[in-house]
């Protein structure tokens, strides 16, 4: 698994992730090891970063270029490009959507956090879209990052600062993180509504 955050503050935004890859109960593949150990890729002005199997990174990067009509700026927009990805995901790269016979609807296997100039956003498995305004965090060390920047965030610190707490507490307690880690920021949008009006 992984310890991925988001953090907003002060118009700034950061996304950092950890670097470890975990293989079943008993093998690990280490940054050192690794030539690709980065989680986080950006597309157009937007990072994603990915909990979930490996594959998942390869197979949504290749999922969104080949997405013609795609808006990462809101929630709405998420949900919409995310529902047009999933039956792309299920027929070119062979995603098997059953988990829970009870769940309302199938599932994309995957859980993303995304970073741009118009806010921190998750997209869970059934395509829930959520909108944060302070900080989450996703992964195996998700609890541990969370109560960390909980603390953090009070405190006269950036967005980065904050995120690279939150990596390095989760690399620090769950077994399946490791340094070094990856972290990108950014400016966010100060008046969304006078963004949108020009």
């Amino acid at each position: 698994m992984t310890t991925i955050v988001v953090v907003q503050k002060d118009d700034r935004i950061a996304i950092a992730a950890d670097s470890q890859t975990t293989f079943g109960d008993d093998h690990k593949l280490l940054a050192a090891y690794d030539c690709y150990h980065n989680k986080i890729f950006q597309r157009a002005d937007s990072y994603f970063a990915i909990s979930g199997s490996a594959a998942h990174d390869l197979v949504l990067q290749s999922a969104l270029d080949g997405l013609k009509k795609k808006n990462f700026t809101s929630r709405a927009g998420l949900f919409d490009t995310f529902r047009k990805l999933h039956p792309k995901l299920k027929d070119q790269f062979f995603l098997r959507p059953e988990e829970d016979e009870e769940d309302p609807y199938e599932s994309s296997q995957m859980m993303v956090l995304v970073a741009n100039a118009h806010g921190i956003f998750g997209v869970y498995p059934m395509r829930e879209v959520y909108q944060f305004s302070r900080f989450w965090a996703i992964g195996s060390g998700r609890k541990f990052a969370m109560g960390a920047m909980q603390v953090a965030y009070e405190q006269d610190l950036d967005a980065r600062a904050i995120a690279e707490i939150g990596v390095r507490a989760g690399c620090e307690f769950d077994v399946n993180s490791s340094m070094p880690m990856t972290v990108y920021t950014l400016d966010c949008i100060k008046d969304q509504k006078e963004h949108e009006s020009h």
